[in-house]
């Protein structure tokens, strides 16, 4: 073992002393439009941090595809790498948390965002935003959850804490195809939970619903009530929720009496209308998830759960995986919201 320890050493000081270029794909802004191509790098042009890290994959997420379109609530300033997640190995390391071949995942905080990100081939971040990898998770699955299915663990996690059981009724998931969604569906169909799948088209993804998990499936119009009503007959016991806006206001008005729904999207709306009278006259919780700040024990924590317990065998079946040069046909059909399951990238 220590012969192949020196020999990992020796490898990894000789990426650090002679390949001083690395590939990465770049956004930049010109004359209004924003481009995405594929360019060398210099390790030098890297952000200061404590822990440098060797990326293995990536996964795509919606930050990601809106980075990637130049979307100034994401990303200030131009050039840019978007990948607001990462797996990988550490080449180097002042903080002593973190040494050289230790595997690693580095999810949300400012990564891909306004920190060059995982669609290059290395990162350097600060010691605060790496979670050291569970034992029984490979990078590659610690990336088929990504943000993605942090988020979704980060929700099931917070449902729970605030005191929702099987035994209430089923749980909808709103957005259950995609990313959050489809990890969503798979945890409570594990920890026991009837789970209603709510999606924008009853005629795809059928199947793919089925080895999730999911006990049946709504069509979006009945999580989008029109009708002005303040309060609901109740549908479900409690609700995971991507979308935002009314999707959100309905998910709530129709919540069973003493149901939690969590919050943790606004691709539909940053909107809530609505009243006072679910919460006083059923009791509901209203629980907003935010996976980008998460306090590193919890963090670490529902990372931990996501590799033992909660771990989804089934996404390894309905993944994709991408070439950094192939990720633009994917970041399309996310800005149309036309994507289906997780998308990874291997570097």
């Amino acid at each position: 073992m220590q012969g192949k320890d020196n020999l990992i050493q020796i490898e990894l000081s000789l990426i650090m002393e002679s390949s001083q270029v690395f590939k990465a794909l770049r956004v930049s802004e010109a004359d209004g439009k924003y481009i995405r191509r594929i360019e060398e790098r210099q390790l030098s042009d890297l952000p200061e941090g404590d822990v440098f890290v060797q990326v293995k994959y990536s996964s795509l997420n919606y930050k990601d595809a809106l980075s990637c379109i130049g979307n100034k609530g994401v990303t200030r300033s131009y050039p840019h790498t978007p990948g607001i997640d990462a797996s990988g190995i550490v080449v180097e390391s002042s903080n002593p948390r973190f040494k050289v071949d230790d595997e690693v995942i580095v999810t949300s905080y400012d990564l891909g965002m306004n920190t060059d990100g995982g669609f290059g081939e290395y990162i350097r971040v600060p010691a605060d935003w790496v979670v050291r990898k569970p034992q029984n998770l490979s990078l590659k699955q610690a990336m088929i959850y990504g943000t993605a299915g942090f988020t979704a663990g980060l929700s099931v996690e917070r449902l729970l804490s605030a005191g929702q059981t099987p035994e209430m009724g089923p749980v909808v998931v709103t957005g259950a195809l995609g990313g959050v969604g489809a990890v969503a569906v798979c945890i409570l169909n594990k920890l026991g939970f009837e789970v209603i799948a709510a999606t924008s088209d009853l005629k795809d993804g059928e199947e793919t619903l089925k080895k999730l998990g999911a006990a049946s499936r709504i069509d979006r119009t009945e999580t989008d009530d029109q009708s002005g009503r303040p309060i609901l007959r109740p549908k479900w016991a409690g609700a995971i929720d991507v979308v935002g806006g009314n999707v959100l206001s309905t998910l709530i008005k129709a919540c069973q009496p003493m149901g939690n729904v969590t919050c943790c999207g606004n691709i539909g709306s940053g909107d809530l209308d609505g009243t006072v009278y679910p919460y006083i006259l059923r009791g509901i919780s209203l629980i907003g998830i935010d996976s980008q700040n998460c306090p590193m024990e919890l963090r670490q924590k529902v990372w931990d759960k996501l590799a033992e317990d909660w771990h989804c065998e089934v996404l390894d079946e309905v993944v994709i995986e991408s070439k950094l040069e192939d990720l633009d046909v994917y970041i399309d059909k996310m800005i149309n919201k036309k994507s289906r399951g997780r998308v990874i990238v291997k570097l």
